[in-house]
């Protein structure tokens, strides 16, 4: 705990007081261009790789960077995506998958789940990542399988939210664009899916 309170010590001896200003728009009110969906782990940190702060992402995380089908049942991921989307009206929604992801290698190997109950059920809704691996790429060397199935994950993910009423209305309306992002830890690369050509594209390569 020392370390938290020394970087909070730090924040507000140094950080918040040059950016009061900042502070003080934001505390009333946000207005995030982008829903960021990704992964617990935390070895991604959406700010450190995207240059963006406080008032810029809206962010869900949870274990395999999921989006649960739609239905009536009321979950956090669901229920986030639907305030983000109509309420907030961000304008993009990036579902992020990466690399060496713990979900993914649990859904791989189920062994040890045992007494995990709730990660066990919670890891049947990334089985339909099975049904969309990319082909492997020998470019991921050892971690190639995990590798394709992470893949996988984000293109069913993506489909999950493609089907979320409130994401189906927003596209709809010409008002919402949605993203498949695979972040590989390693090389601080990220790659889009092209949902067009069916592959993942590096990201840059993307927009120029």
């Amino acid at each position: 705990m020392e370390r938290l309170i020394e970087g909070y010590r730090k924040f507000q001896a140094d950080v918040f007081p040059t950016r009061r200003s900042q502070y003080k728009l934001l505390a009333d009110s946000q207005a995030p261009e982008w829903l960021f969906i990704t992964c617990s782990d935390s070895r991604i940190v959406p700010d450190l790789i995207l240059g963006t702060g406080p008032g810029d992402l809206f962010i869900a995380r949870n274990a395999g960077n999921v989006v649960p089908i739609a239905s009536d049942d009321v979950d956090g991921v669901t229920a986030t995506i639907e305030y983000a989307v109509d309420v907030v009206k961000v304008r993009h929604v990036i579902l992020c998958g990466h690399s060496d992801c713990g979900a993914m290698k649990a859904a791989l190997d189920r062994t040890g789940l045992e007494n995990l109950p709730k990660a066990r059920r919670w890891l049947d809704h990334v089985q339909a990542a099975f049904s969309y691996r990319p082909p492997v790429n020998p470019a991921d060397g050892a971690g190639a399988e995990l590798a394709s199935l992470i893949r996988g994950n984000v293109i069913a993910q993506l489909l999950n939210l493609h089907a979320q009423p409130a994401v189906i209305n927003a596209v709809k309306e010409g008002r919402l664009t949605t993203h498949g992002w695979y972040y590989d830890i390693l090389s601080g690369r990220i790659e889009q899916y092209d949902e067009e050509l069916r592959c993942f594209r590096p990201l840059l390569a993307v927009q120029e």
